[in-house]
């Protein structure tokens, strides 16, 4: 599918579009293929004037005339939309969020390219945003709460407006509906400044932490941030896995897999050899040459490929490493006293099969392998989804019926660091049951460190290590993909984790590096032995990114591969419960399947695949699905402005996603497949159109329906890229 903004010129149906509560009508509808459960849109709700769509317009007539039969359309991608909804294809023309009018309808010129924008200072940009929070817009969150001017612990000293009055005078029109606070029967703890003042009842709070505690868990405690700081968190239980494995010392002791060469660099905070936020000038050379380099001609008997599993471990260094290794003691990150390296001549080789520590009894303790396992066989497994798959997201996937939620990947460095945005990543909601979270490192003493803080902090049930990302911000700093080709790093990777956590620790990869090179196979067999409890297999390389289908039948090589209680599970390209079905039939042992995109288009997937059905679903249900949405937004991100403003932002995120999809009615040939690029067609009445535009100015009016006009000043692009290919790596 091709991601760029375009909008038609002539968008409109045969009448002109007309959003407003008053017009809106689902009432004429085309009868369901299918049957559908769930309710239609209340009477009270917002209503979409129908289009006759039986007389298209004359030149629809004529494309119809010329219109390729299904079977041609679906070889070329093409989804077989019924003649009857198709209309001419727009003239493409770029868009932009911000060019609209003040009626809010999309401009018809496009900006000039060759506007300079002004550069501003450090020292400048702080003052203005010094100005930003001494306004009156900007009150005290404590006054806001409780509306009492002393409530304030800082007094003068606080950054925050503390004039109530003049808020009031300015503060922007209350927006339609009801607080999402006042709907969880909890008071809300915005105050004044919630964006549904009007709607509140005469109960405060202000404990903002204790209203979230019953719905929310996994926040980064104050104390614990303050020592990661100061770099003053002890890490016991990966110190010590780490010492086995050879790594203890912060990036200069660790293995030198056969195919890279590594230098020893200056350690920085938190046992990362390097910042994967700015990372370092040799490591970012060293992977940004051509990743064939890299791999090894030929693979060896033993199924790593590349690598001697038997070579001995490097021994660490006797003098500086010494000394670090001291001085590491006072910051908490490195390992204990009794764990200190005495002499570089009594370093053992870690076994493969324990990683306990040495003064402890192993008869007491359980292997990786026998703690209490998470069976994913046969539920329904909602990815981690980069930026999309956030927990109201996820409360959406919870109620069409996902078993299994996973939250976003987060970097193991930002985390150590005590980034609060990086940690609410982590956040968790009393509705999902069956949670994990995912986590994504370069070395093992980054990822091991990562994991011990994240099993003692967070309330969770499993730790997926991803070392399938294809984005070049991570696999150019050793993690992700990066780490297919380093089996041996791989290997300490999850040695090492397994060994600093008590809950099961899961991997998902792709199939290889590069296209045509295959290596997860190989590696099934050793990933179970490191200590792994499943292991997930997206059915493409990293250089294919997302684009052309997933190979399931190499998903089924590798099931067939595995050890017979190891749990293997397939990802890419399930859209249908068709699909479902297929993958099972095609290989019984697969222990279930990881729905990705397929969500992110049509989050009722996974209730179509426990009815098994296709489910015709009509515009003003899914237009309730998004108001479910904004809802849980608003009570996960806040009710304020600016909490309403980051709702839209990630509500139009995964707008860019939803007008893929193409109602059942409307196809010739069903299920949808996921690769099929929608035509240009009319919907059955104005508000399913409006939700098959490929304009971003669509998507904004969209969110104006849920959330009210956007401000003056706002931008919005997608971030996502689903159909990139590195060209560059593909000659």
């Amino acid at each position: 599918m091709d991601d760029s903004l375009t909008e038609p010129p002539n968008s409109q149906t045969t009448q002109p579009l007309d959003l407003s509560p008053t017009s809106m009508d689902d009432s004429q509808t085309k009868p369901a293929t299918t049957e559908v459960t769930h309710s239609a849109m209340d009477e009270s709700e917002p209503e979409v004037t129908t289009t006759e769509n039986t007389e298209p317009p004359s030149e629809t007539e004529t494309l119809n005339s010329n219109q390729p039969s299904p079977e041609e359309l679906m070889a070329k991608g093409v989804a077989p939309v019924k003649k009857e909804f198709l209309r001419p294809p727009p003239t493409s023309r770029c868009v932009t969020s911000d060019d609209r009018d003040e009626n809010g309808k999309s401009e018809s010129k496009s900006k000039s390219s060759g506007v300079v924008v002004e550069k501003k200072s450090k020292r400048q940009l702080k003052r203005e945003r010094h100005e930003k929070l001494k306004s009156a817009l900007n009150l005290c969150p404590a006054i806001a709460r409780t509306g009492d001017i002393s409530s304030c612990n800082y007094g003068d000293k606080c950054r925050f407006s503390h004039d109530l009055e003049a808020y009031k005078t300015q503060r922007p029109a209350d927006l339609e509906g009801e607080c999402p606070f006042i709907y969880a029967q909890k008071p809300c703890p915005y105050g004044v400044t919630c964006r549904f003042y009007g709607t509140h009842k005469d109960v405060l709070n202000d404990n903002l932490d204790a209203l979230k505690e019953d719905s929310e868990v996994n926040m980064l405690k104050k104390d614990v941030q303050k020592l990661l700081w100061k770099n003053k968190m002890k890490f016991p239980k990966s110190n010590v896995a780490l010492k086995q494995l050879g790594v203890e010392g912060r990036g200069h002791t660790r293995v030198k897999d056969s195919e890279e060469e590594e230098s020893i660099a200056p350690k920085v905070s938190n046992g990362s050899h390097c910042s994967e936020d700015k990372g370092c000038e040799k490591h970012d050379s060293a992977n940004t040459q051509d990743p064939s380099a890299v791999l090894p001609e030929e693979p060896l008997t033993d199924g790593i490929l590349g690598v001697d599993d038997k070579r001995p471990l490097k021994k660490s260094k006797s003098g500086d490493d010494e000394r670090d290794s001291s001085n590491d003691l006072n910051n908490g990150s490195s390992v204990s006293g009794e764990g200190l390296v005495k002499d570089s001549t009594e370093d053992k080789p870690p076994s493969t099969n324990n990683c306990l520590p040495p003064e402890t009894d192993a008869s007491l303790k359980l292997l990786p392998r026998e703690r209490k396992l998470i069976d994913f066989r046969g539920k329904l497994y909602l990815a981690p989804l980069t930026t999309v798959g956030n927990l109201p997201f996820r409360r959406v996937c919870k109620d069409f019926g996902a078993d299994v939620t996973c939250g976003e990947m987060a970097m193991c460095t930002n985390l150590l660091e005590g980034q609060a945005s990086e940690w609410a990543l982590l956040r968790r909601h009393k509705s999902e049951d069956l949670f994990g979270v995912q986590i994504c490192g370069a070395y093992p003493d980054t990822v091991a460190r990562a994991v011990e803080l994240i099993d003692q902090e967070c309330s969770l049930d499993f730790i997926d290590i991803n070392m399938g990302c294809p984005i070049d911000l991570v696999v150019n700093k050793g993690a992700g993909s990066a780490l297919l080709t380093k089996p041996l790093r791989m290997k300490n990777v999850i040695q090492a984790a397994c060994a600093s956590a008590e809950r099961p620790i899961t991997v998902k990869v792709r199939t290889g590096y590069v296209e045509g090179r295959n290596r997860a196979d190989s590696l099934i067999s050793q990933i179970y032995e490191w200590g792994a409890s499943a292991v997930t297999i997206h059915g493409r390389s990293r250089q294919q990114r997302y684009s052309k289908a997933a190979d399931w039948d190499y998903i089924n090589t590798c099931v067939s591969k595995a050890p017979g209680t190891f749990q293997v599970l397939g990802n890419g390209d399930v859209f249908s419960y068709t699909d479902w079905n297929k993958h099972f039939s095609d290989c019984p042992e697969l222990s279930s399947c990881m729905i990705a995109r397929g969500a992110l288009v049509k989050p009722w997937l996974f209730t179509e695949i426990k009815e098994q059905r296709h489910w015709d679903i009509s515009s003003g249900e899914r237009l309730d699905i998004l108001r479910d949405y904004v809802r849980f937004g608003l009570e996960h991100w806040g009710s304020d402005s600016k909490g309403v403003e980051t709702t839209r932002f990630f509500l139009l995120q995964w707008l860019s996603y939803t007008f893929r999809y193409i109602p059942v009615g409307l196809l010739d040939v069903i299920p949808q497949k996921i690769n099929w690029r929608p035509p240009s067609y009319y919907g059955r009445n104005d508000l399913e159109t409006l939700m098959a535009s490929e304009s971003a100015a669509d998507w904004i009016r969209i969110s104006e329906m849920l959330l009210g006009k956007v401000p003056p000043d706002f931008k919005f692009a997608p971030k996502h890229k689903s159909n990139a290919y590195d060209s560059i790596e593909n000659g």
